[in-house]
């Protein structure tokens, strides 16, 4: 366990808890670069192969940026507080990650919390959680990766909607609009988080990188055919050489369950 953050290993799978509860999670330059450390010993460990990241307590799941933390520190030190390089809970500018990473969103997501949210691969969401962008209320820009990442994961008005407004969104809306994955009762979020963890943690590792990689770089390609037709990317060559693509089709015409080596 760090100071701000708490960290669980189950088999291939890390579960990471925001732990700044009496902030409602809200995180400082000190919490980011203590998550920025741990997502870089997920992405590290070979061993470990998908992550879940929540947040403490039933009311939030961050309010993203502490802003009261900020301003003191300003006050105090006459500059911004430090730039956190691996963005807000150490993933929001962390492009080049290839495990997956599911949000399990038990409360309010704000701000930056929720381009945390936005930054993992699926969101599996309470039916209590809020989100929304509110920094222009505070004279700010969602500049984390936000005004980027909803306007390309759901329709341009409905982003533009929620941006220029800063208004709250519900987990139900959510949904409907297309940035969560999945909308459940309260007291099962961690369970339906560890069953998507769970069906992924059946696939081949090496397959759900390759594929997490192709489609996260093939965004850049403006004409499909370029996109299909180029999948040189590291992560694919490295599942087509893999022990994996033998085991898959063995283990599938001796009808068993694969043994994943994740290499």
């Amino acid at each position: 366990m760090g100071e701000f953050s708490k960290v669980e290993i189950e088999g291939h799978l890390m579960v990471v808890t925001i732990n700044r509860p009496e902030v409602y999670n809200a995180l400082h330059h000190v919490a980011n670069a203590e998550l920025a450390e741990v997502f870089d010993k997920f992405a590290a460990d070979p061993e470990l192969w998908v992550a879940i990241i929540t947040g403490a307590g039933d009311k939030a799941f961050s309010a993203g940026n502490d802003l009261k933390y900020h301003a003191e520190y300003q006050a105090k030190n006459g500059v911004r507080p430090p730039m956190a390089v691996k963005g807000f809970g150490g993933l929001t500018a962390r492009y080049d990650l290839d495990k997956p990473v599911i949000a399990a969103v038990n409360g309010v997501a704000m701000g930056g919390g929720f381009e945390i949210a936005l930054a993992c691969d699926i969101l599996i969401a309470s039916d209590q959680a809020k989100f929304a962008l509110p920094e222009p209320r505070v004279g700010l820009a969602a500049a984390a990766g936000g005004m980027q990442r909803l306007s390309r994961q759901i329709p341009l008005k409905k982003a533009m909607g929620m941006m220029l407004t800063g208004r709250h969104v519900s987990a139900a809306e959510g949904y409907e609009l297309g940035f969560v994955t999945a909308v459940v009762p309260h007291k099962d979020l961690m369970a339906e988080a560890r069953r998507w963890a769970g069906q992924i943690l059946e696939c081949s590792p090496m397959s759900i990188r390759a594929t997490k990689q192709v489609v996260m770089r093939s965004l850049d390609a403006p004409v499909l055919e370029m996109a299909a037709r180029n999948t040189n990317y590291p992560a694919f060559l490295a599942m087509a050489a893999s022990e994996d693509t033998i085991e898959g089709p063995k283990a599938f015409a001796e009808k068993r369950k694969p043994n994943w080596k994740g290499r």
